[in-house]
C-alpha cells in the first residue's frame, strides 16, 4: 500500500481491496439507491471523487471515508495571501489603462529582481504577486477549482510539494534563459499542478487495452472539463507572451517561461507525488527518470547561477 495519499483515501482503497478479494464485487457501493449525498458537503466530496478519481471503485467508497480532516486549506490560503498583495499593489500604482497587466510590483520585497538573485527567497516568493488583474484570476481559479480537490485527495503535503517544484523550476528556469527580466505569478505552480494531475490520470488507465483503452481514457479525462481547462490555458499562454514582448516597458517585463516550465515540471515531479496505488514495474522505473531528470536540471540551474554569473 502506499503512502502518498491521506488516510482517507487509503482507507478506501483498502476496503475496495477487501471486498474485491471476497469477491464481493456488486456490493461495493460508493452510495445505495436510497443513500444518496444530500447534504452540501457530501455532494461536494461526491463530486470531487467523480472529477480527480479515475478508477470506478475508487470513486465508489471514497465520500464514505472522506472526512475533511485536516481541511485542504493550503490552496484557500495561498489565494487569498496572492489576492491580499496583487490588490494592494494594484491600487499604490492604478491606472487606467494598465489595469488588466500591471502595474509590475518592481519595488516589492517578493518579487523575482535578476539584480537581486543573491537573495535566494525571491525564488519562491515571487509567486503571491502577479501582473494584473488577468494574471490573478486565471490562476486564483485553478487553485480553487483544481489545486483544492487535489488537496482533498492527495493531501495538502503533496500538492504543496507539486506546487513549489513549478515554481521553483520557473523561477530558475527563468535565471538562466530569460535573464534580464522579472518573474511574478503563481503560474510555475499552478500549471505543475495541471500537468501533474494530467499525467497521474494518464498512467493511471494502464488497465486498458486497445481501441476500448483510448475511449476508456478519454472518458476519464473528462472532456468537457479538461477542454475548457485547455483553451483557458492557451490563452494564458499567449497572454503572458504578448505581455513579455509588448505589453510592459523593457525594464518592467515579466517573464512568460514559468508556465512552460512549471509544466514540464508536473509531468515529472506529478508522477514523482500524484501517483496511483498499484505501483507497476514500468510505474516504478517512471519514478526514477522523472526524479532524475527533474533533479538534473535543477542542479544544473543552480550551478549556471553560480558560476556563470
Amino acid at each position: 500500500m502506499s503512502n502518498k495519499r491521506r488516510n482517507s483515501f487509503r482507507s478506501a482503497v483498502l476496503s475496495r481491496d477487501r471486498c474485491l478479494n471476497n469477491g464481493d464485487v456488486s456490493s461495493y457501493q460508493l452510495v445505495q439507491p436510497d443513500d444518496l449525498p444530500r447534504t452540501c458537503f457530501q455532494k461536494s466530496v461526491h463530486r470531487v471523487a467523480k472529477e480527480v478519481l479515475t478508477e470506478e471503485s475508487d470513486r465508489k467508497i471514497y465520500s464514505d471515508y472522506y472526512s475533511c480532516f485536516p481541511p485542504p486549506l493550503l490552496m484557500i490560503i495561498l489565494s487569498l495571501v496572492q489576492a491580499y498583495w496583487d490588490f494592494l499593489f494594484a491600487f499604490r500604482g492604478f491606472s487606467a489603462a494598465g489595469w488588466l497587466s500591471g502595474p509590475v510590483p518592481v519595488e516589492s520585497p517578493f518579487i523575482y529582481n535578476p539584480a537581486k538573485r543573491v537573495q535566494i527567497f525571491r525564488f519562491f516568493t515571487y509567486i503571491v504577486l502577479h501582473a494584473g488583474v488577468e494574471h490573478l484570476v486565471f490562476n486564483l481559479a485553478v487553485q480553487l477549482l483544481l489545486g483544492v480537490p487535489l488537496e482533498m485527495i492527495h493531501g495538502t503535503f503533496r500538492v504543496g510539494a507539486v506546487y513549489l517544484a513549478g515554481a521553483l523550476a520557473g523561477s530558475m528556469s527563468t535565471s538562466v534563459i530569460d535573464r534580464t527580466v522579472y518573474l511574478v505569478g503563481g503560474s510555475g505552480g499552478v500549471y505543475a499542478l495541471l500537468a501533474g494531475h494530467l499525467a497521474n490520470v494518464l498512467t493511471t488507465v494502464q488497465s486498458f487495452n486497445g481501441i476500448s483503452g483510448c475511449c476508456a481514457s478519454f472518458m476519464l479525462l473528462n472532456v468537457y472539463f479538461h477542454v475548457t481547462y485547455a483553451c483557458a490555458s492557451s490563452a494564458d499562454v499567449g497572454f503572458s507572451i504578448w505581455r513579455r514582448y509588448n505589453d510592459h516597458p523593457k525594464d518592467t517585463r515579466v517573464s512568460f517561461l514559468a508556465h512552460l516550465f512549471g509544466l514540464l515540471a508536473g509531468l515529472t515531479i506529478g508522477l514523482l507525488i500524484l501517483r496511483n496505488f498499484e505501483q507497476k514495474l514500468h510505474e516504478r522505473v517512471m519514478w526514477w527518470v522523472s526524479l532524475v531528470v527533474y533533479a538534473a536540471c535543477i542542479i544544473f540551474t543552480i550551478f549556471w547561477n553560480i558560476f556563470y554569473y
